[in-house]
């Protein structure tokens, strides 16, 4: 077998942060060291990346954070996913002639979230100001960031189609009309003016928390959501549909929504309860996994062999069929988390898990829902869309031209705990509007049009994002935050982590570093929605044997090259208050740090 490293984890007492860019995470711990707590600290590497890793994440984008407050003594999620807006029917995209929903472009945009997620994280939960937490951002906004050389080429790849169907973005992302290099120092100064003129907004009133306030209706209720409006009144643009289409969105849309802070769903695993969001995130899938996995000795399995992932990837394919069927926003759909997370489901669902590979979707059919069951497995079963998509989000694999995901953890000497997965509003996703520095997101094509699915379209309703960071408590004590970008991936990505680290007695460091495997075995999240049945895809650092093993087993197997796949970050706080925090390697961007 191949022998993997043992990298030591980063060790603080002062604080911990970890996220997928270094230069978010060295801001992350500035904030800790002038006196900021964890939220402070989230805050501010959140807007960081969005200048140092467009191409995963912008201002208009999303965000859900899982949070643990000290003075609070309570796990708590935030809900910064925007919903659609009140023109988003199915008729009206049905009548555009559109049997699915673009990838990218105007028709795919719903209610930016992010701002408001970490602004109400500031406000309830932090101790700085507006300006404090957005400073840094603007520095690297307006003085310019070393260019990672994947935002390069995604710009680069991108330039011709910018030019000739989004000029907006042509003038951002190639001033002068040239691509950036990699390493070259890139500007965003429309966007730095957009911040200032929030801080300036916000500095007009008195007091920290009616300052938040005042930045909060600058963006939904203010210049920015009136630059919003006035842009997509008259924009048409090229999507992912080979055609043009305006946008739905609206100031009015923008002016009625908040973020939401709302309790988590929560599963009990061998002295570990995990935290997640509810079913509008694929966080619950995580937690189904988990439930299957009882039944199995992990701990006997080498966490890097063939049997290990084999009944990973099995239990995996089981909870995601689940998702399929019933996972929607709870505020429209009634979604019956407590028996797909009952000991008696999951010990029947456990039954179909057998030596051989599964290339069937099977779904549980649970009492009172089978209607909903056949709807979907109809559906699915005739898939409308067949070709790939230019801006899929994944990172299937490696491409320059599809969006992903950040993600952030922070953990204070306080105790306080954070752990989140911003995204959307990628310069993939649209163009940039006119006046602010940034587009909008693309969330909107994780909805079905066709009507009677929990995920089917509907104004005011949220998309069932793939958005799902992690927060885990051992024996009641909150002790570890973890996540990863990586679309329909993170809960797979983030499940092997915590089991080997559960299981198997590796550090964090260590648990990270183990090869990483998922399937797309189930529908995408993304345009174009389709499957690969069977299908697993596997570091080649398992070594010729695992992987012949595993093609011994029936899977459809698919080699990629060492450290490409996943990219994972993790902190814990120990009961003494010694805190450690680690970051994958893969691509040479997360970066963790402490003291």
């Amino acid at each position: 077998m191949t022998a993997f490293t043992t990298r030591p984890e980063i060790l603080g007492t002062f604080g911990v942060v970890t996220s997928t860019h270094w230069i978010a995470s060295a801001v992350g711990m500035s904030i800790l060291e002038k006196g900021g707590n964890a939220f402070d600290a989230a805050v501010a590497a959140g807007f960081v990346l969005q200048i140092v890793e467009p191409h995963l994440c912008g201002p208009g984008g999303d965000m859900p954070a899982i949070i643990y407050s000290k003075k609070k003594n309570k796990v708590e999620v935030i809900c910064a996913q925007g919903p659609t807006p009140a023109g988003a029917t199915i008729e009206h995209y049905t009548g555009d002639g559109l049997s699915i929903i673009p990838g990218d472009g105007l028709l795919a945009t719903v209610i930016p979230g992010a701002f408001d997620g970490w602004m109400l994280m500031l406000r309830d939960y932090g101790s700085l100001s507006v300006r404090e937490v957005l400073e840094p951002a603007i520095y690297y906004a307006e003085n310019g960031h070393p260019l990672l050389p994947r935002v390069a080429a995604t710009i680069k790849g991108l330039g011709d189609f910018f030019q000739k169907e989004w000029p907006t973005s042509y003038e951002t992302w190639l001033p002068g009309g040239s691509a950036p290099e990699p390493h070259s120092n890139f500007r965003n100064p429309v966007l730095a003016e957009t911040w200032k003129r929030i801080i300036a907004e916000a500095e007009a009133k008195s007091g920290r928390e009616a300052q938040i306030d005042a930045a909060r209706d600058a963006f939904y209720r203010g210049f920015v959501a009136e630059a919003i409006d006035k842009y997509l009144q008259t924009a048409e643009v090229m999507d992912a549909s080979g055609s043009r289409h305006k946008g739905v969105l609206s100031a009015d849309d923008m002016a009625g929504w908040q973020a939401t802070i709302e309790a988590p769903l929560t599963y009990d695993y061998h002295g570990w309860t995990v935290a997640k969001t509810g079913p509008w995130g694929q966080g619950p899938v995580f937690l189904q996994t988990l439930s299957l996995l009882k039944g199995f000795d992990l701990s006997a399995m080498d966490p890097a062999g063939a049997d290990f992932v084999h009944t990973v990837v099995e239990a995996m394919k089981l909870a995601f069929a689940d998702r399929e069927v019933y996972y929607g926003d709870p505020s429209f759909t009634d979604v019956p988390v407590a028996h797909l997370l009952s000991d008696a489901y999951a010990g029947e669902r456990r039954k179909l898990i057998g030596p051989q590979a599964s290339f069937d979707l099977r779904p549980g059919k649970i009492p009172s829902f089978e209607g909903q069951h056949d709807l979907t497995m109809a559906m699915l079963e005739t898939p409308e869309a067949k070709a790939g998509a230019v801006y899929e989000p994944t990172m299937a694999h490696l491409t320059e031209k599809r969006g992903d995901t950040v993600h952030v953890d922070v953990i204070d000497r306080e105790g306080n705990m954070v752990s989140v997965t911003p995204s959307g509003g990628w310069l993939q996703s649209s163009p940039i509007v006119p006046g602010l520095g940034f587009c909008l997101n693309s969330r909107a094509q994780m909805f079905w049009l066709k009507p009677g699915l929990p995920s089917s379209l509907a104004p005011g309703k949220r998309p069932r994002t793939t958005l799902t960071p992690s927060i885990a408590l051992y024996e009641g004590r909150p002790t570890l935050a973890f996540g990863t970008p990586g679309g329909d991936q993170q809960d797979q990505w983030q499940l092997a982590f915590f089991l080997r680290y559960v299981h198997h007695g590796l550090n964090l460091q260590a648990a990270i570093d183990q090869p990483l495997f998922h399937t797309t075995h189930f529908p995408s999240s993304f345009y174009p929605r389709t499957r690969q049945p069977g299908s697993l895809m596997a570091e080649a650092n398992f070594g010729a044997e695992v992987l012949d093993a595993l093609r011994r087993k029936g899977h459809e197997l698919t080699v990629a090259d060492p450290w490409t796949v996943g990219r994972l970050t993790a902190a814990r706080r120990d009961a003494d208050g010694l805190m450690r925090a680690a970051a994958t390697p893969r691509l040479m961007q997360a970066y963790a740090v402490g003291r």
